[in-house]
C-alpha cells in the first residue's frame, strides 16, 4: 500500500499477524461481532489473543471468514462448516508435505 501524500510506502501486516480487533474484523468481513463470536464458539476461528486477553485477527483469520460466509450463504450449517474446513485444512497440509517432498527429491511441482 503506498501512502499517496508523502511518496513513502506504508507497511501493511503479513496475512499470518493478528492486528485487528473484534470489530474491525466483523467489520472487514461484513458480519455482526455476536456472530464472530459465535463462530469461535463452534471452534471455526481461533483469533490470537493479546496479552490482556483481547481477539486478535490476521488476514488469514479474514479470509477463513469469508469462506465461512461463502459456505452459510451455501445453506451449509455451522457443523458442516466446521467439517469442510477441516477436511480443506488436512487437504492443504497434505499437498504442502506433497510439494515439499517433490522439492526435496527435484521433481517438478505439480
Amino acid at each position: 500500500m503506498v501512502d499517496r501524500s508523502s511518496g513513502g510506502a506504508v507497511p501493511v501486516p503479513g496475512s499470518d499477524r493478528a492486528v485487528y480487533a473484534i470489530s474491525v474484523a466483523a467489520e472487514l468481513a461484513g458480519i455482526a461481532v455476536q456472530t464472530l463470536r459465535l463462530y469461535e464458539q463452534h471452534g471455526l476461528i481461533t483469533p490470537a489473543r493479546s496479552s490482556g486477553g483481547t481477539r486478535r485477527y490476521s488476514g488469514d483469520d479474514l479470509v477463513r471468514l469469508q469462506r465461512i460466509s461463502e459456505l452459510s450463504g451455501q445453506g451449509v450449517n455451522l457443523a458442516g462448516i466446521g467439517r469442510i474446513l477441516e477436511l480443506e485444512d488436512h487437504n492443504a497440509a497434505l499437498t504442502a508435505e506433497r510439494d515439499q517432498l517433490r522439492a526435496d527429491a527435484g521433481e517438478p511441482r505439480g
